[in-house]
């Protein structure tokens, strides 16, 4: 049981690792909810560079907060548990509430 939880955590990390290095690049924006289904006017306004990059930023930062969360399953740790999830939980809002703000905290 313990080897198939290493298992799934270690391909969820890998996804948000992975996805991380391919918006680093500057590629993979069709994988991003809301910018591939906008008209192409709406996509002709957005820096698709800058885009990438701070989705890169977020994968790495949900990465590390799995990490946290898969540390609390694998040593049966509620309370690490609870706070990776916590955190993950907080960069996902945090990250969409800044993304869809145009990176303005303040009105």
């Amino acid at each position: 049981m313990l080897l198939f939880t290493l298992v799934i955590h270690g391909w969820v990390l890998l996804m948000f690792i992975g996805l991380g290095f391919l918006f680093r690049k500057g590629k993979g924006a069709f994988l991003i909810a809301g910018y591939n289904t906008a008209p192409k006017a709406a996509r002709d306004k957005i820096d698709e560079k800058k885009l990438c990059h701070y989705m890169s930023r977020l994968m790495f930062a949900l990465g590390a907060c799995w990490v946290v969360l898969a540390a609390g399953t694998v040593l049966e740790a509620v309370w690490l548990f609870r706070v990776g999830f916590g955190l993950f939980l907080a960069v996902s809002l945090g990250g969409v509430f800044y993304i869809n703000t145009g990176g303005r905290l303040r009105p």
